[in-house]
């Protein structure tokens, strides 16, 4: 079993990448999540792997969509604001069917905002984020250990599925400092359909990847066709972590350092002989609407995120497909604040009348 050691989150994220295969990373610094593009400075060309700090997020994203048609696995980072400014290539690469990997390290917002820990960048994970129609898988540790698992796991799905993968933490997550057992090295060869692919080495007609289609009637098929594969995604890759939901008075749902709070008020609500569920899901998007409709039974319901109310969008949408009854309640801090376990208590208190 590999050693176990102390990292901060957004270190694990790098380790992780660089671990996956990573050949190529660019970046653009901003808070919470400098550490990142810091440690694939000192550790990517040590490997003989590419680093570049771009000019701009604009610059980076498109550097990253660019080696990623050129046969590598590519990855970028950045917090919230930067990712607004990603969204066009996220967008380009969806669109031409290009696997890459996107961390986002949530901060205060909108517009600047501030450097502390949110999770309102939700639906921009979750609903697309920029033009068109596309998805993106988005991956949400709630550990350092899971920062490094999932995002060893993101290059993996991002390769099987031909998309990108988003890392959805927040800032306390890629902050926080504690033990990670990293994964293996893993060795990737090129992707036999990018440019200068297998095909092209073949002496066969060279590749050409793009996401513009000009007539409507063949993009609409391109989409059509890219919408199938994202029900597979559905079927196959939906995660999600489920904590005494069965016999609870009221479930919780969070996700993230979120999460960690509603544990701690689990454990407060223990001592006072209420019985609280927690739902975690770790994919926002494909999300558990069915998992987390069968958790949530008739029971009230508390979507407790860093948000003014975000999460518990797909809440209500869990109740609507289950047909469930549930009284759905919103406990939202925004602007860099996170809820405290007790706040989360007293709020499980006041709906369940106690």
């Amino acid at each position: 079993m590999s050693e176990k050691v102390l990292m901060k989150g957004n270190d694990a994220i790098s380790e992780a990448a660089i671990r996956a295969g990573c050949e190529a990373y660019f970046g653009y610094p901003i808070t919470p999540q400098n550490e990142i593009p810091a440690y694939m400075a000192r550790n990517m060309l040590d490997k003989g792997r590419i680093f570049i700090q771009a000019e701009s997020e604009i610059a980076a994203i498109i550097m990253v969509y660019g080696a990623a048609c050129a046969g590598v696995r590519a990855m970028t980072s950045s917090s919230s604001c930067g990712i607004s400014l990603k969204q066009e290539g996220i967008s380009y690469a969806a669109g031409a069917d290009v696997p890459l990997v996107l961390v986002n390290v949530n901060r205060g917002g909108p517009g600047l905002g501030n450097i502390s820990p949110a999770q309102s960048d939700y639906f921009q994970s979750t609903r697309g984020g920029g033009h068109g129609d596309y998805k993106c898988i988005v991956l949400a540790p709630k550990s350092v250990q899971e920062a490094a698992d999932l995002t060893y796991l993101a290059f993996d799905l991002a390769d099987k599925y031909r998309m990108p993968v988003i890392i959805h933490a927040d800032g306390m997550i890629g902050q926080m400092i504690e033990g990670c057992v990293l994964p293996p090295e893993k060795k990737i060869s090129k992707y036999d359909w990018s440019v200068g692919g297998l095909a092209e080495r073949a002496g066969k007609k060279p590749v050409h990847i793009t996401s513009i289609e000009l007539v409507p009637e063949l993009l609409e098929v391109k989409n059509k066709e890219r919408f199938k594969r994202y029900e597979k995604i559905k079927t196959a890759e939906i995660r999600y972590e489920e904590s005494n939901c069965a016999g609870a008075d009221l479930v919780m749902a969070a996700f993230g350092t979120c999460a960690r709070v509603c544990l701690g008020a689990k454990t407060l609500a223990e001592k006072e002989g209420i019985k609280l569920g927690i739902f975690r899901p770790i994919t926002l998007w494909p999300f558990p609407y069915e998992a987390l409709g069968k958790a949530m039974a008739d029971k009230p319901v508390l979507s407790v995120e860093m948000s003014e109310g975000q999460l518990i969008e797909d809440v209500k949408l869990s109740a609507y497909y289950s047909n469930s009854k549930s009284n759905i309640h919103l406990l939202g801090r925004s602007g860099g604040m996170i809820p405290t376990e007790e706040e989360v208590f007293t709020k499980v208190k006041e709906i369940l009348k106690k």
